[in-house]
């Protein structure tokens, strides 16, 4: 079908490649897919992952589901991931990101919020039942028409897109049309006012995608490694824009097994690798690069980017490391470093990827706003999804928005080299690894557990924050939040400390 302009989309980028190269590898899972989810791992070729998204698009058609639709999608890192999203688009749906940690009451608000028509899930993720997840969430949300899933022995009214990936697309299947200007895929950011669902178009994610892709310098038909989930604006744009626009090979890992991430990427000859930045610097101090010769760009995502300045510097060379900072959904920007192997100053103003070189693409502008926080503008950046909220009395104007989303996080200037020091998270907002949530929803939850119960963030080098908790009885603690379809980690703040007893030790 003829698209209304030239602006690429996401499965326009996708079928360029595919002209291109039918027969190259386009998609590989996990080693360890057969224990994550059940099922056997794959690898696609272009011509066999466009058939299977088609087949996925005209059964989402075929489903009653209309244009500009939101579906939902809480999926492992899992080769289904990329392909749901395309079909999706291809049948003119936008995409809501579920991260894989939330659980129902997390699942239920989005998709109110939303007004999503429909939900896509898995049977089992590491040993989690998302399939009843998925169900009980639908049946708290009334805009819910269709529920989706991949796995054996789904629930009942929840549809096998196992199978429907493997039916034939009849010539009455038409595309729907996907304009790069419209809303593609939906994320959600947890701000001191709330969550916050943030819309961006294909545009905003190719955006984001090339900053990663320029300042990291990946080559073209790249085969890249993503221990990244794709569940976040930064985990889609790092990953799966990046291997679009690479044309190359995305190979996807859950990032559970540092030894299986080190044989997976001998094995396949990775020369990129994308994953939590934490876990990246252990890996070159371990001696990753000598052990995998082929690799040559590691992108280390820091979901803590006050925690840049002080990290350890990397030893992998010749390999590079590129730093990529993360403010919540609201934006990223990355800097590759230097032979030292030091994280590199960031100055304020434009900045272009690559970095400070002439002819760089523009990825947007870092600034400290009169708050004395970092704020972001440019052509990822969705300012009308930040902006203020109304006021709660009528007759009240609401302040004027800004030109730039303010991320939260703290910062200033060094006096002696000009340089952005961030210093400090968003006040009032926790982040343990890549979930973020209010500082004030620990009371609220651990006030439901009765007298005693105390639950609290912990600081923590690698994840920005852990979480402990203590109840006269964690067995009964753990249940009630369970019950509650509260996120794990919480759930897990409350485990058995063998040295204490009853109190547990941080999560």
């Amino acid at each position: 079908m003829t698209q209304p302009h030239a602006s690429p989309t996401l499965d326009g980028l996708f079928r360029r490649i595919l002209a291109r190269q039918p027969d190259a590898i386009a998609l590989i899972d996990p080693a360890d897919k057969q224990r994550i989810t059940g099922q056997p791992p794959a690898r696609l070729t272009y011509a066999q992952a466009d058939k299977a998204i088609s087949a996925l698009a005209a059964h989402f058609t075929a489903a009653g589901l209309p244009q500009n639709a939101v579906i939902a999608l809480q999926l492992p890192n899992t080769i289904e991931f990329p392909l749901t999203i395309l079909a999706a688009h291809r049948a003119g749906l936008v995409v809501a990101l579920l991260p894989q940690l939330w659980r129902q009451a997390d699942v239920t608000a989005a998709l109110n919020r939303t007004g999503a028509r429909a939900i896509v899930s898995s049977r089992w993720i590491d040993g989690v039942s998302h399939a009843d997840v998925a169900m009980n969430a639908a049946a708290e949300a009334f805009s819910i028409r269709y529920v989706g899933g991949y796995g054996d022995d789904l629930p009942e009214g929840m549809a096998s897109l196992d199978v429907a990936m493997t039916e034939e697309v009849g010539a009455d299947f038409d595309p729907g049309v996907q304009d790069a200007r419209r809303a593609a895929i939906i994320s959600f950011d947890t701000t001191p006012d709330g969550v916050r669902a943030i819309p961006r178009t294909h545009l905003h994610m190719i955006a984001g995608g090339l900053a990663v892709f320029l300042e990291s310098r990946v080559p073209q038909g790249a085969m890249l490694m993503s221990a990244q989930t794709l569940s976040s604006f930064a985990g889609l744009a790092s990953s799966m824009v990046t291997w679009l626009l690479s044309g190359g090979t995305l190979a996807l890992h859950h990032p559970f097994d540092e030894a299986l991430l080190e044989s997976e990427i001998r094995e396949l000859g990775c020369d990129t690798l994308v994953a939590p930045a934490p876990l990246a610097l252990r890996l070159g101090d371990a001696g990753l690069p000598a052990r995998a010769p082929t690799l040559r760009s590691v992108i280390g995502m820091w979901r803590a980017p006050e925690q840049v300045a002080a990290s350890t510097a990397w030893t992998g060379a010749p390999t590079g490391f590129t730093d990529i900072y993360l403010f919540g959904e609201a934006g990223l920007f990355g800097a590759r470093r230097g032979a030292d192997g030091a994280a590199v100053p960031i100055l304020p103003g434009p900045h272009t990827a690559p970095r400070n070189q002439p002819g760089g693409t523009s990825a947007g502008e870092v600034l400290i706003t009169p708050k004395g926080t970092l704020g972001l503008r440019g052509p990822m950046v969705t300012l009308a999804a930040y902006a203020p909220l109304p006021p709660l009395h009528a007759g009240t104007r609401p302040p004027p928005a800004p030109d730039f989303v303010d991320t939260g996080f703290a910062a200033r200037l060094d006096r002696t080299t000009g340089a952005i020091c961030i210093t400090a998270p968003p006040s009032g907002v926790m982040a343990v690894g890549g979930y973020r949530f209010l500082a004030q929803d620990l009371q609220e939850w651990a006030k439901r557990l009765g007298q005693g119960a105390l639950l609290t963030a912990l600081p923590d080098r690698w994840s920005g924050y852990r979480l402990a908790g203590r109840a006269q009885d964690n067995a009964r603690a753990r249940e009630a939040l369970s019950e509650l379809g509260l996120n794990p980690l919480m759930v897990e703040a409350f485990r058995d400390s063998p040295a204490r007893g009853d109190d547990s030790h941080p999560h």
